[in-house]
């Protein structure tokens, strides 16, 4: 059931959705991609939602020797209605019950041992006409054929849906090959005819843009909030230069332990870009107290490094630690959760090394390139002073 919710109600991840003006064709054309589908690696279970290969009995009535009887195709078609479905839809009919005048249903059918071989099927008597009873059989004949045993619409047009689960691989993965196969088969499309892949593809496709989107963001709004607090562009600069370690150690870790990506590992990169980012601002404010100290960049991203070691290992220790039973994915439905607590323990490792060791690099790099500029602007500025004087 959650599988299906998950799927808009579609009984399987991978939908391929077929619509058409002309079934036959969206038939012929939506085989020919099952034909394909099949040899996916990971696909399981695909198969056609509308087959059309339900056995079925036609009777094809002789229109003279109805009209010589005055009958009519009408009139064999309640006779066939009324004995093998009953008058409840055809003519309904209703008893009251005096006694507690509660209105009954009345439905006349032929009972089913009457009608369980063809002869007897020919037997049937049709009536309606002004001329003597009639027999089923008399009046035609009956034709063995094959027809959709379901017929789905979409915006009102006849559809056909394949449908495909995944196992041994992801969804992404199959997705992107199914997707391959159909866009391969677009010059065998039909005229009137639209391919369309649906189900839980979609609605990954949707999470995993915004997600993306929101973790691209997050970014920005941390650098912009930054900026605004140290009343500079370069020290934030500095800060967000350990984010690129975060997201390596995501990757790392997810392809280590053979997760893929998903909504869950998504949430995990976000929430790791933030405690990277409180501990890198820990190592760099202190390297700006310690810069306007001593006047020596390199001095200060040393100091910093070894006086922030303590703090920075133990906010990412603690968030480790606390991350490692989710990781592991103990109990009942404990691996849907799995790739969030891998995301960030992945990220932090990576990017607590980036934050004692890299981030000092940086601040020391860009602040002495500018405090050379500062130096040489000043000597110029006393240079010039003195040709003046």
């Amino acid at each position: 059931m959650v599988s299906q919710i998950l799927n808009f109600g579609t009984p399987a991840p991978i939908d391929v959705q077929v619509t058409g003006t002309d079934l036959e064709k969206t038939t012929d054309f939506a085989t020919r991609l099952l034909r394909e589908l099949r040899q996916v690696p990971g696909v399981a279970d695909p198969r056609m939602q509308q087959a059309n290969n339900a056995p079925q009995l036609r009777f094809e009535a002789d229109r003279s020797r109805i009209a010589q009887y005055g009958l009519t195709e009408q009139s064999v078609t309640n006779a066939l209605a009324t004995s093998l479905a009953g008058t409840g839809t055809t003519a309904p009919n209703f008893w009251l019950n005096p006694a507690n005048n509660v209105s009954y249903g009345m439905v006349t059918q032929t009972p089913e041992y009457r009608v369980d071989s063809m002869s007897k099927l020919e037997n049937l008597p049709v009536t309606g006409g002004s001329g003597p009873l009639q027999v089923l059989g008399g009046l035609g004949h009956f034709v063995r054929t094959s027809t959709p045993a379901v017929l789905s619409q979409y915006n009102v047009l006849p559809t056909i849906d394949l449908f495909a689960a995944v196992q041994n691989r992801d969804l992404g993965a199959v997705s992107h090959d199914v997707q391959k196969i159909v866009d391969q088969n677009m010059k065998y499309l039909p005229r009137g005819t639209v391919v369309t892949l649906r189900g839980q593809t979609v609605t990954m496709n949707t999470a995993f843009s915004g997600l993306g989107f929101g973790l691209i963001g997050a970014i920005v709004l941390i650098y912009l909030l930054i900026v605004v607090n140290f009343q500079s562009w370069l020290d934030p600069f500095v800060i967000i230069t350990a984010l690129p370690a975060a997201l390596a150690g995501i990757v790392w870790m997810l392809f280590t332990t053979g997760t893929t990506l998903s909504v869950p590992a998504l949430t995990g990169a976000i929430m790791c870009m933030g405690v990277a980012t409180a501990n890198s601002i820990l190592v760099v404010s202190f390297a700006r107290e310690r810069l306007a100290v001593t006047g020596d960049p390199i001095r200060a991203a040393v100091e910093a490094g070894f006086v922030r070691f303590r703090p920075v290992l133990m906010t990412a220790l603690a968030m480790i630690i606390g991350m490692s039973p989710l990781a592991l994915g103990l109990g009942e439905g404990g691996e849907q959760n799995a790739p969030l607590g891998r995301a960030v323990i992945g990220g932090l490792i990576f990017a607590t090394g980036a934050t004692l060791i890299f981030v000092p690099v940086v601040f020391s790099i860009l602040h002495g390139r500018s405090s050379a500029r500062n130096a040489s602007h000043s000597h110029s500025g006393l240079k010039s002073g003195d040709v003046y004087a």
